[in-house]
């Protein structure tokens, strides 16, 4: 192993997440997770809503992130815009994001002007106000947002259309974005009723990362937010993916220079999977044997070796919330056809299920995995959005401190495996995109 890679686990490992980080829950719900970093005077400060589009329902889709917007329309204190430019003249910057299961809204700011993000917060949790006018306005931007990302960018809606085959039943098909069909009909009510609902503390966890005292942020958090009446919170009734017995295709045609494909099969997460947790790491680990960088088997063969594909990749989230995909995706090279990647990418798999990864691979690959993690704990920022993100889809953020024994766990036989199990035909959703000559 690579001597600096070896320091870097060591150090992971020596430094569990949990070092230097308190939990604690106000009496009217709302969590607060600090860690205290003091290796510079800075803050990150970040509250995350456990509510994101697959929370929604058809008629309403994109509702989470219209709200989002209209977080920073004022509240019974500030007005429109004012949020961010408070911020601003502090030195620090702020944004937002919606998700398909958490709405988040952060801070960058010196440590010592910590307060005012809090404050600011507290104010809009409970203190919108939705006026009609801004409220078609921030419609209107998310729909020009939706021409812009997906209606105008033919790869962007051939992703959109595969996930809404590739989940039938299932909440993950609902764009984060919202269908413009939505958009179009949605009432200003429906943002309102929808922030009554979720945004509350009972349903909030503050995450502060940075050059803090643990104890101050507390009195501090408790100052601004104990005193919000939580809401009653009914989670949504489950609406579990319908059981694939057989591939899924689709074929869509768009103004693009070249063919594009995806492809993914049905997988498990962590979540509600306690029995096949070492199933979820054995796929990251081979999400990264295909798809690691430079020297990984798909960037080796596909796009160097056999010069299939001008760029090529895998990707698989085992801490998603609701039932997860692994996916292959990449850009045909020219004169190969969608249907060649495909091909390519099956005996890529084939190659797995019927050979034993080596030894030295699978040592180089898993210590490429953990040192990424290493690498990610090197911000304050992203520290903060590891803990919120798996704070808000349900798991304890501390199984970040088991990650690495979790990973060195899995074998080559896992390995071989998994790639039997789970890749397998009757599980797969394919689509690819053409140019719009093709389909003529």
């Amino acid at each position: 192993m690579n001597k600096n890679l070896f320091l870097l686990l060591s150090l992971f490992t020596a430094l569990p997440l949990q070092a230097n980080t308190v939990e604690t829950v106000l009496d009217n719900g709302m969590k607060i997770i600090v860690r205290e970093d003091h290796r510079a005077p800075v803050v990150a400060s970040q509250v995350w809503y456990r509510i994101g589009s697959t929370y929604e329902y058809d008629g309403i889709s994109g509702v989470s992130h219209v709200l989002e917007h209209m977080m920073f329309k004022g509240t019974k204190k500030l007005k429109p815009g004012d949020f961010s430019e408070i911020i601003a003249a502090n030195g620090g910057s702020d944004n937002a994001f919606t998700s398909h299961d958490y709405t988040g809204y952060h801070q960058r700011i010196a440590s010592d002007r910590l307060e005012i993000c809090l404050e600011l917060e507290a104010d809009r949790m409970r203190n919108v106000i939705f006026l009609q006018e801004e409220f078609d306005k921030e419609v209107a931007v998310v729909q020009e947002e939706r021409r812009w990302r997906v209606d105008n960018k033919p790869k962007s809606r051939l992703l959109e259309q595969f996930y809404a085959t590739a989940f039938l039943s299932s909440p993950k098909r609902i764009p984060v974005i919202g269908w413009m069909g939505d958009l179009e009909n949605l009432e200003m009510q429906d943002a309102s009723d929808w922030y009554q609902k979720w945004y509350a503390p009972n349903n909030a966890t503050l995450v502060v990362v940075g050059d803090v005292d643990s104890a101050e942020v507390i009195k501090l958090a408790t100052k601004y937010f104990a005193h919000l009446k939580p809401s009653e919170i009914k989670p949504p009734k489950p609406r579990p993916e319908i059981k694939q017995s057989g591939e899924r295709r689709i074929k869509l045609y768009g103004q693009t220079a070249n063919p594009y494909m995806v492809m993914g099969y049905k997988t498990p997460i962590l979540l509600g999977n306690k029995d096949k947790i070492k199933d979820v790491y054995a796929l990251d680990v081979l999400s990264a044997i295909l798809d690691g960088g430079s020297s990984a088997r798909i960037a080796k063969h596909m796009v160097r070796g056999k010069e299939i594909a001008v760029s090529a990749g895998t990707s698989y989230d085992p801490f998603d919330r609701l039932a997860g995909l692994f996916l292959f995706a990449g850009t045909p090279n020219k004169d190969v056809k969608p249907e060649q990647l495909e091909l390519a990418f099956i005996a890529e798999i084939k190659d797995l299920q019927d050979n034993p990864v080596s030894q030295k691979e699978l040592d180089r690959v898993k210590a490429q995995v953990i040192a990424s993690k290493v690498f990610e704990r090197d911000s304050m920022f992203y520290t903060a959005m590891q803990i919120g993100m798996l704070d808000s889809v349900g798991h304890d953020w501390r199984i970040l401190d088991s990650y690495v024994d979790d990973i060195r766990a899995i074998t080559a036989e896992d390995l071989q495996r998994v790639a039997k199990q789970y890749f397998d035909s009757s599980q797969l959703t394919v689509a690819t995109l053409w140019p719009e000559q093709e389909s003529k």
